[in-house]
């Protein structure tokens, strides 16, 4: 594993984490998090497990949802959250297991404030460091031609998690759907607000776990059925 290179805490961005049965990550995920991001809001999803007490045990704040709603519902929550209870001026959508790496974010945020964008969409498609497979590619390119084709957009990479979103651009954001196709509605929201957004090469770390938590070839043709139907 590459070292990852000493940064500044960011204190004007709060991340935003789903969370939903992550008791085994979710500490680590945290706490690494905080190094960088102190902080940190998990929106823990009726986990049947202790994920909302690992979070907490690391730092993070910690709102429970009664029923699980999916990971649309999640952000909603997070956001709504740091909208009301935070001075942030800038939330960053970041995954539970692991696949994201903080030095991205930080460096989202950064060009965010530098360009004066509301919204910087991570992809893992503008450089070659991602390796998802051949299958996952062409159903990922898929999702990504059926998102712009259905927003106007003109994304590289449309489904991934790793958002940073500024203010008043979050507080545009009101998600209805609350399982994968969430991923579209934020694009669409955020379109239709005329903000300025760019796209900012990340990269995502497959690994076993996170493979069979969701990032699986056949959670990827769910998100096209989940485009499709809703």
């Amino acid at each position: 594993m590459r070292p990852m290179p000493i940064v500044p805490p960011v204190e004007d961005a709060w991340l935003v984490i789903p969370v939903f049965n992550e008791q085994s990550v979710i500490g680590q995920v945290v706490a690494e998090a905080r190094a960088t991001f102190p902080h940190v809001i998990c929106v823990d999803d009726a986990s049947t497990d202790s994920s909302g007490a690992r979070a907490a045990e690391a730092g993070a704040v910690v709102v429970t949802h009664p029923y699980n709603l999916g990971q649309g519902a999640s952000l909603q929550t997070g956001i709504d959250y740091a909208l009301r209870h935070t001075d942030a001026a800038y939330l960053v959508t970041f995954d539970a297991d692991g696949q994201h790496r903080t030095i991205d974010a930080v460096a989202m945020v950064e060009r965010a404030r530098d360009e004066g964008l509301a919204v910087v969409f991570g992809s893992r498609f503008l450089d070659d460091r991602t390796k998802p497979g051949f299958l996952k590619r062409l159903v990922l390119k898929t999702a990504v031609w059926v998102t712009n084709m259905s927003t106007g957009m003109k994304l590289t990479d449309a489904h991934n998690g790793l958002r940073v979103i500024r203010r008043d651009a979050a507080a545009k954001i009101d998600l209805e759907q609350n399982r994968m196709a969430h991923a579209t509605e934020i694009v669409l929201q955020i379109g239709r607000t005329k903000l300025p957004w760019a796209e900012h090469p990340v990269e995502i770390i497959y690994t076993d776990y996170s493979k069979a938590k969701g990032q699986s070839l056949f959670n990827s043709v769910n998100i096209l059925w989940d485009l499709v139907v809703n």
